[in-house]
């Protein structure tokens, strides 16, 4: 079987996987990472992103031995070791941007990496663009929409249009 050393949320991992594990397999079964969710195997839901090197992947259809070598960061990973969470988590739990919380964590990564690829700002129709791969079937997006938009202006250091108007 391969080996597959990778560092997770900043602490190093070997671990022996068949060569058809998937990475959402590997984090959930071997190292009892459950924040990331299966939602529908088929790269659809995005409930099972995570971040590989920076990137936000879907983990139910990337396979373990690809992030071999790789650093991984799931929604565990993201508060700081004081339990301060991150602007995006805080910013979801502000403006209530979550009910059942399935699709939260994979919303979360993915609405990270948004923000990141876009240090001038996000217009409420990039956001939306930028979540078309994400399904939440609770909230109806508004929410999400503003959670993202303040979550932005605390990474980045702006006011976005969108925040201004929820005020």
């Amino acid at each position: 079987m391969p080996t597959v050393s990778l560092t997770v949320n900043g602490k190093a991992h070997t671990v022996e996987v068949e060569g058809r594990t998937l990475l959402v397999e590997l984090l959930r079964e071997q190292l009892r990472l459950t924040g990331t969710h299966v939602g529908c195997d088929t790269s659809q839901c995005g409930a099972c992103v995570v971040h590989l090197n920076g990137d936000s992947v879907k983990s139910c259809t990337t396979l373990a031995v690809q992030a071999d070598g790789g650093v991984v960061t799931t929604i565990e990973g993201l508060a700081a070791a004081d339990g301060t969470l991150h602007p995006m988590q805080e910013a979801f739990r502000e403006y209530h941007a979550l009910q059942c919380g399935f699709c939260t964590p994979g919303m979360v990564m993915s609405a990270i990496d948004l923000v990141q690829k876009h240090p001038d700002g996000l217009t409420e129709e990039e956001i939306r663009e930028g979540l078309e791969g994400n399904l939440c079937r609770c909230t109806g997006y508004h929410n999400i929409v503003k959670a993202i938009a303040a979550a932005a202006e605390v990474m980045h250091g702006k006011r976005s249009e969108i925040a201004r108007a929820a005020e």
